[in-house]
């Protein structure tokens, strides 16, 4: 690299950018995608936006070199969390550099990866790349990838479409190559109210709902006999979990409503495709068992978010880049879930791989080591370096 120190700088300044933009998911990020276009339009990047229905927040494809298919995509998405009010020994939206850290909400969970790739825009852009260099900033990542289908489908149609995806969440360099979905559901049961003195009278929805519930445990305990002892995960197999049950206003009162919000995550996509083909067949027979009792009783099921899973694919295209830029790294799976899934659904193989600690993520004094910051850059010049050899 020309001048490393200059690079580290800028990667620090970017990141104190990145982390003053306050994009809390479900909150605008126009202002941080405005940025990040000035900044790589600046360089000569091909700038490509998907927008939110609401037009208040959207998703940037930079391309940075030939538009030519067969390149690597270098993902990250733009939300973070909201900060919790206690907990922080500096402002949350603000990059406080201290002990060799930089403190932040985002930080670690993503702008660090972000940053880096920013910084390293010039030097990708005069490398003389024979196949380019995409960057992917996504909104809504943290509550059920929903920015990241708009962008991958819009790449796949109008291209160039990239080899290999990276997606930067934070690993401490250990190559991902396999994490469970994330399917999120609210199952909602419409009954009939009546006094309590005449339950036959009404629909109790409370207690079709605990006729649901069962069945998800039912569900559950046939995942888990099912769950292979060799598959990396902790716990092993498919789960699911029922987050909350509601319904009902008084003991006296026959329940009228009953909502439940529970979630499944598959190790496979067969797995998913068994809970949700038996929950079909389940729901459609307890719908007619309400309408039989009442018109007006009902079972209805609403997705929150269904993002599939990253399945290991061995020594693919994408671990075997990585694992060329980075010395010695691990190759493993993990519990939480990215929009590298997305990609490979996409036809694009991916990995998760990127600066920080997932463990600090999502807590009051996030921060990113500097040490961190040195190995992304190290591992985007390398990259750098491989898409301008001779192919």
């Amino acid at each position: 690299m020309s001048d490393r120190n200059d690079v580290r700088a800028d990667a620090l300044r970017t990141l104190g950018e990145l982390v003053a933009f306050p994009t809390v998911t479900g909150t605008p990020n126009l202002d941080l995608i405005a940025y990040a276009e000035a900044r790589l339009g600046a360089v000569g990047a091909d700038l490509r936006r998907t927008v939110h229905p609401s037009g208040e927040r959207a998703n940037l494809l930079a391309t940075i070199g030939p538009a030519v298919d067969g390149g690597v995509v270098l993902s990250a998405h733009t939300d973070v969390v909201p900060p919790d009010a206690d907990g922080w020994t500096d402002p949350a939206f603000a990059a406080t550099l201290r002990d060799g850290r930089v403190y932040g909400r985002g930080t670690a969970d993503m702008k660090g990866f972000l940053a880096c790739a920013i910084a390293m825009a010039p030097r990708f852009a005069s490398a003389g790349l024979r196949v380019p260099i995409q960057l992917a900033l996504t909104y809504d990542e943290e509550v059920g990838c929903q920015g990241a289908p708009l962008l991958i489908d819009d790449l796949v149609r109008h291209g160039p479409v990239p080899a290999v995806a990276i997606v930067g969440e934070p690993t401490l360099f250990r190559i991902v190559h396999g994490h469970k979905g994330c399917y999120e559901y609210t199952t909602t049961i419409t009954g009939v109210e009546g006094h309590g003195s005449a339950p036959a009278k009404g629909v109790n929805a409370v207690e079709w709902g605990a006729r649901y519930v069962d069945h998800l445990l039912d569900l559950a305990r046939s995942l888990a006999g099912a769950a292979r002892d060799d598959d990396g995960y902790d716990p092993h197999g498919t789960t699911i979990n029922v987050g909350t049950i509601s319904g009902g206003t008084a003991r006296n009162v026959v329940a009228g409503s009953c909502s439940i919000e529970w979630e499944f995550r598959p190790v496979t996509a067969r797995d998913a495709a068994f809970v949700l083909d038996d929950l079909a067949a389940f729901e459609a027979e307890l719908d007619a068992e309400l309408r039989s009792r009442s018109p007006g009783a009902s079972l209805v099921r609403t997705v929150a978010g269904e993002v599939g899973g990253l399945e290991p694919e061995g020594a693919g295209a994408a671990v075997e880049l990585v694992r060329g830029l980075l010395d010695d790294a691990e190759v493993g799976v993990v519990p939480f879930g990215t929009e590298a899934g997305l990609f490979q659904e996409a036809g694009i193989p991916a990995v998760v791989c990127g600066p920080g600690s997932i463990d600090v993520a999502h807590r009051p004094d996030e921060y990113l080591e500097l040490e961190q910051i040195d190995r992304c850059l190290d591992l985007l010049e390398r990259l750098t370096e491989r898409l301008t050899a001779p192919a």
